[in-house]
């Protein structure tokens, strides 16, 4: 798990760029509970989405899963690379795996998140 990335108790991933841009992905527990992700459906660009509502959906060969907002604002750039391989989400979750980028209109939402530590203890749990 890296330090600098923040965690949703849904398992999605936030990394804020110096320019209130987040990148945004699924959790390396997430990708591995899925199991061989399939498909990827993400937001359009330009959409607007909100924390802790539902804005994407990864299958996979074991379950269909929602995607939701770690951070509230404007899509600005999706990983196009996911519609031929979204086993990237399996192989690279942290890095090529990533689904899409907001620009945050609220930036304190992304402070609110898991930190690395508060996140390992949450998944411990279940």
């Amino acid at each position: 798990m890296s330090e600098t990335l923040r965690y949703a108790k849904s398992h999605e991933w936030a990394q804020k760029n110096d320019d209130g841009v987040v990148t945004i992905g699924i959790s390396e527990y997430a990708q591995d509970a899925l199991g061989d992700v399939v498909y990827v459906e993400l937001p359009e660009v330009g959409q607007q989405v909100t924390a802790g509502e539902q804005c994407s959906v990864v299958e996979s060969v074991k379950a269909v899963s929602d995607i939701y907002a770690p951070v509230s604002g404007e899509v600005v750039a999706i990983n196009e690379g996911l519609d031929d391989e979204p086993e990237l989400i399996n192989e690279s979750p942290l890095e090529n795996g990533w689904m899409f980028k907001v620009k945050m209109s609220d930036a304190s939402e992304h402070d609110n998140l898991l930190s690395a530590a508060d996140y390992a203890a949450e998944i411990a749990d279940e």
